[in-house]
């Protein structure tokens, strides 16, 4: 009936070849692989984890103690469970074994251990009259009540027809139990109806039960060797002796069965319909495909799933739809599901240790009132953690126990949570690997990483050519080339129609540069007649007036921003110039400066913000440091404080902030992680912040922008791409129409050169030399009444072009003029003009004072 006698029976059949068949013997120990003539004709008790393990992860508990017999039945499974709850991501946290023959004294000391502990959720697995003296005591010690889980195995829970019912119900209300499957089909109905009332033939003042699966295994085993037998037809069954003088035991004098090993090949393909299920052997023993989810609750077990490997759990069998139980009644005549753990309730609450610190009390103050000598612990990391705790769904009690010297090594002061000195730790602990390998850490609730602050300079520059820094150099080349082409491009086009463009070479090339940067200041006076030139030059203009007003803001801020700099940019400055770093008491950072390549002379604690401050202002060369290395939080709240004078530079180095610690595997870091996101997110985190660090946007932090300050080329691309654009256009536009009008011409200029230098030559020769329109010369008075020489040296010969050097007309001179009729217009040469071949005195003309004037026929003034 059990698995220590089928041991002991096992030997025998081995040794005398005889089968030895067990319908109840389960323990995976026992291996039909190690002994040829055992025959399991039940199931393995390793085939039930998996479907254990399911409702495990179904309900989501992430912690399970196996209460187990300490016998070869009891612990033959456990491996197996525990490998099926780990893949299920379970684990077992310790487990309670029981004496096989335990008093009532030391079941309730297994209980008390059990109770002790976090873990709520119990797999039991023994023998059934010792389950149900465990569910006794537990009841009596008040662990069948709300928030436990206990899960029988398939030992317990497919006779529990067998057991005292009143006794069952009373101490096992709202345990969940797995047994296999049975199919309540016509025969086991006929065979449960045949059973009972041969029950009551035997047993006439005992009330019977149905027929549990043990039983329907026992008669389907009786079945199989009958069948075996009956296909065999063995003709003898006697035993070959082994006697030997030596023998001193009777069972050494067992002979060896000459059919036993016919018969059991026989048994092994023995194939039927059996009250069970299908009769199917492999490797030796039975198969089963399903188990069922029972629930002990009100008048007794109520189906509430089943477990196929296909399926997994589902409310009916073979059912493809999503998993699901249906309500199962929980200890304590809960419908509530449990969630598998719970804080202790015998009095004892959490340790949590908080560090002592000596600077930075805004994170952890630890005060003692010397007339009570009694402790308080405030903070900004205790009102957070006291905040989560609020926002649990249930209470956790606890006591702040103060560390001193805590601050010299956080990781030693962690790691004593691993040695069980304490439950947790609350405090600004940083979340780094090497600390998690031995805790659990729950989410950071600050900001992570670590980084360096400096002290910092006025960048603002004294230099007597500090005009030009508000314009880098490709801005200023790119600003002066282009006004050099605009320039050059309403040359091109006005010379040929404007006067003021057609002087003497070395006076065009001043009017270009003259007029293209008199556009600068808007002081250009010479006319533009071509509207191609007029409206490049207005864009031209609007260019400008958006450099000047930005070289405007530019040199302005300049000159009277305060530009602090910091006075060290990065790591590698550090380490060329061996200069001395400053870190906070015990902190990590440490061992992060070592890796990046400082020595260990070169380190100085400190700690408070003060000392930051103070440290940085003196510098390595009077007996500071150069830069500070911490933790962001601390770097902020140091900044809050001293904004004025240091920065934060460099790189930030990821860290996870700070978190709460506990013991790996600890229940609580869950539920704490879910209520840090509940206040992170919400407004509390901000008033929390507010109370212990002030409001820090009354200081404004400087920037750790190392860049010039100057303007850039490409922030004005396009407009020099939009007025290069209509520039360039008015220039071809214009030249079109000169080819145009002059194309003979320069055919004819081109003709008489033979290389193709001087033909370029010639073709620019003759555009300069192309005629344009007479100036209009206005002789005047000086002022003695006199008429100008200049005026008039300036008046060409008939015959002769304007602007060309003449001979200088003479007082005494007698020249003959041609005048034009106003009459007749301005080139008529008829003799009806009173003035027309009229003989003029130059002197005469001076003493009457009267204005001349050129007309548009250059023979005619």
């Amino acid at each position: 009936m059990t698995s220590t006698e089928a041991a002991f029976l096992i030997q025998l059949g081995d040794r005398t070849h005889v089968p030895v068949l067990s319908f109840s013997a389960t323990s995976p120990a026992l291996s039909p692989a190690h002994t040829p003539y055992f025959v399991r004709t039940t199931t393995n008790d390793s085939s039930q984890v998996a479907a254990i393990a399911g409702v495990v992860q179904h309900f989501c508990w992430r912690e399970a103690v196996l209460v187990y017999a300490d016998t070869e039945y009891g612990t033959g499974i456990i491996p197996f469970l525990i490998d099926a709850l780990q893949s299920v991501d379970a684990r077992v946290p310790y487990r309670g074994v029981i004496p096989s023959e335990a008093t009532d004294a030391q079941l309730d000391g297994v209980l008390r251990e059990l109770k002790a502990a976090e873990a709520r959720v119990f797999i039991v697995h023994m023998l059934p009259d010792l389950a149900l003296r465990l569910f006794r005591r537990a009841k009596k010690l008040g662990m069948m009540s709300r928030g436990y889980v206990w899960i029988a195995t398939d030992g317990v829970t497919s006779v529990l027809e067998l057991l005292d019912r009143q006794a069952v119900l009373e101490a096992m209300q709202g345990v969940i139990g797995v047994r296999h499957y049975v199919n309540r089909s016509k025969d086991v109905t006929n065979f449960t109806a045949r059973f009972r009332w041969r029950f009551r033939q035997d047993n006439p003042t005992v009330e019977p039960a149905d027929p549990s699966v043990i039983q329907l295994w026992a008669y389907d085993t009786a079945w199989a060797v009958a069948m075996a037998v009956e296909k065999l037809h063995p003709t003898r069954s006697a035993f070959k002796s082994s006697r030997s003088g030596n023998d001193s035991t009777d069972l050494f004098m067992l002979g060896v069965s000459q059919t036993g090993l016919a018969l059991r090949n026989a048994i092994f393909v023995t194939r039927f319909r059996g009250l069970a299920g299908e009769f199917r052997l492999v490797d030796g023993q039975l198969q089963s495909s399903a188990f069922e989810i029972v629930n002990v609750g009100g008048e007794g077990e109520t189906t509430v799933a089943f477990w196929t490997p296909e399926n997994r759990i589902s409310e009916h069998l073979n059912s493809t739809a999503s998993a699901g139980l249906k309500s199962v009644v929980w200890p304590g005549d809960s419908t509530e599901v449990p969630k598998g753990w719970a804080i202790p309730t015998d009095g004892k609450r959490l340790r949590i240790a908080v560090p002592v610190k000596h600077g930075f009390d805004q994170f952890v103050t630890v005060e003692t009132d010397a007339m009570t000598n009694r402790t308080s612990v405030t903070g900004f990391c205790i009102d957070v953690f006291q905040a989560v705790i609020d926002s649990l769904p249930y209470a956790v009690t606890f006591d702040y126990i103060p560390v001193v010297n805590s601050s010299k090594s956080y990781d030693n002061f962690v790691y004593q949570v691993f040695l069980k000195n304490f439950d947790a730790v609350v405090g600004d602990t940083t979340i780094i690997a090497n600390r998690s390998q031995y805790v659990d850490f729950t989410m950071p609730y600050t900001d992570s990483g670590a980084s360096m602050v400096v002290r910092v300079k006025d960048a603002r520059s004294k230099d007597l050519w500090i005009f030009l820094e508000p314009l880098p150099i490709d801005l200023w080349l790119g600003s002066l080339a282009f006004f050099v082409f605009t320039g050059l491009m309403v040359w091109v086009i006005e010379h040929q129609e404007n006067p003021e463009f057609a002087r003497k070479p070395l006076d065009q090339l001043g009017t270009i540069f003259y007029f293209a940067f008199s556009i600068l200041v808007f002081a250009h006076k010479e006319k533009l007649t071509n509207n191609l030139t007029r409206f490049a030059v207005i864009l031209c203009t609007f260019v400008v007036l958006i450099l000047t007003s930005s070289y405007t803001a530019s040199l302005t801020s300049i000159l009277t921003v305060q530009q602090l700099q910091p006075m060290v940019t990065d790591v590698n400055q550090l380490l060329s110039t061996g200069a001395y770093i400053g870190h906070q008491d015990g902190s990590y950072v440490v061992g992060m400066l070592k890796r990046m390549g400082f020595q260990d002379h070169k380190f100085k604690n400190y700690s408070t913000p003060d000392q930051y401050a103070e440290a940085l202002s003196k510098g390595s060369a009077n007996g500071g440091v150069d830069a500070v290395f911490d933790e962001i939080p601390y770097l902020k709240l140091f900044l809050s404080q001293h904004c004025d004078d240091f920065t934060m530079v460099g790189p930030i180095y990821r860290t996870d902030g700070f978190g709460f610690v506990f013991p790996r595997g600890s229940q609580l870091v869950p539920d704490v992680s879910r209520g840090i996101l509940n206040v992170t997110e919400g407004e509390k985190m901000a008033a929390i912040e507010k109370k212990w660090f002030g409001d820090r946007t009354n200081c404004t932090p400087q920037s750790n922008s190392l860049g010039s300050s100057s303007l850039a080329f490409g922030s004005f691309g396009g407009l020099f791409l939009i007025t290069g654009a209509v520039s360039g256009l008015a220039l071809l536009i214009g030249l079109a129409k000169f080819i145009y009008h002059e194309w003979d011409g320069l055919r004819t200029a081109a003709s008489e050169k033979t290389s193709l230098w001087k033909k370029t030559v010639a073709v620019l020769k003759h555009y300069h030399d192309v005629e344009g329109p007479r100036p209009c010369l206005t002789m005047k008075r000086d002022d003695d009444g006199e008429l100008d020489d200049g005026d008039l040296n300036q008046i060409a010969r008939p015959g002769h072009a304007a602007g060309l050097p003449q001979s200088p007309v003479s007082e005494s001179d007698h020249s003959e003029f041609s005048f034009a009729s106003p009459e007749e217009g301005m080139s008529s040469t008829e003799p009806s003009s009173p003035y027309h071949d009229a003989t003029v005195d130059m002197a005469e003309i001076r003493e009457a004072g009267s204005p001349i004037e050129w007309g548009q026929d250059s023979q005619a003034f």
